[in-house]
């Protein structure tokens, strides 16, 4: 082969070369741009990257509660507190519920005096008055149920018991709440609007003691809560009487300014006047504040 010829196919080769070289970085930058695309796809489709969805960056989750909550709570509200409890401990798993329940006077009593509360149900806005006068709570109290009375039987009511007038009757025991809790207040209210005087055989520190005296067989009456009659079930029955609707109890709620576990009071109290607590205080017999 001439010295021509050799030079012919040297540059033939050069041009082979070139054009390969030239594909593959063809190739490369058209890879690069496909991966490129996918991961713009993929932040898309997952709502990665701090211009997802909405365009804001993501989120952290709202503070996780946990710790102990404790609540001051009216006797009357034992069963329907004790279940909205565990629905709130289900919803929020790092967080346990306590509850103390007793007559709402004595309870405001210790928060003023200092006892370590998260939130305060009262049976009644005078107790809680107590509470918020003393600059013990943490914000505006909410109504968030009301109750009204009745009165409490053995299951066929064998002293056949009709009205107020009836618990009058010569022999007749008949258990009441102490006049500076709720339901003796609205007791006396009720009892003072029908013009019936007697004196009670028992006078209790709570609803649920009042109860109780009439399902052990203690006395022959309780005026107490229509929610507590109901929450007694094949142990007792309850009259009405038309005076009731003047002595009606509403319930308000409220965190406590000096709350252990602040956070948590105010979530529990927002779950109780949201869906779940109303729908657990309308099963109870509550009627809507």
């Amino acid at each position: 082969m001439g010295a021509r010829g050799a030079m012919g196919t040297a540059g033939a080769r050069r041009a082979v070369t070139a054009a390969l070289l030239a594909g593959a970085l063809i190739t490369l930058a058209g890879c690069g741009s496909d991966d490129g695309d996918k991961k713009k796809d993929d932040t898309k489709a997952t709502g990665a990257g701090p211009q997802a969805g909405t365009g804001a960056p993501a989120a952290a989750d709202a503070k996780q509660l946990k710790g102990t909550v404790t609540v001051f709570a009216a006797a009357s509200l034992t069963e329907t507190f004790t279940a909205l409890g565990k629905q709130f401990e289900a919803a929020h798993p790092g967080v346990t519920v306590k509850f103390n329940y007793g007559g709402s006077s004595s309870l405001a009593a210790s928060i003023n005096q200092g006892a370590p509360a998260d939130v305060f149900a009262s049976a009644d806005e005078k107790n809680m008055k107590l509470v918020t006068d003393a600059k013990s709570a943490d914000g505006t109290p909410t109504a968030f149920a009301k109750n009204t009375l009745q009165i409490a039987v053995a299951p066929g009511n064998p002293k056949n018991l009709k009205s107020l007038a009836d618990l009058k009757q010569d022999g007749l025991k008949v258990a009441q709440c102490a006049p500076q809790v709720p339901c003796g207040a609205a007791a006396k209210t009720a009892l003072d609007a029908a013009g019936v005087k007697f004196t009670p055989s028992t006078l209790e520190q709570d609803v649920k003691a009042a109860l109780t005296k009439l399902t052990l067989g203690e006395v022959d009456a309780a005026l107490v809560y229509r929610t507590d009659v109901k929450a007694a079930g094949a142990k007792a029955v309850g009259v009405d009487f038309p005076e009731a609707a003047q002595a009606v109890n509403t319930y308000p709620i409220v965190p406590l300014a000096k709350a252990p576990n602040g956070d948590a009071a105010k979530a529990f109290v927002a779950f109780v006047l949201a869906e779940p607590g109303r729908t657990a205080l309308t099963a109870a017999g509550f009627q809507a504040p």
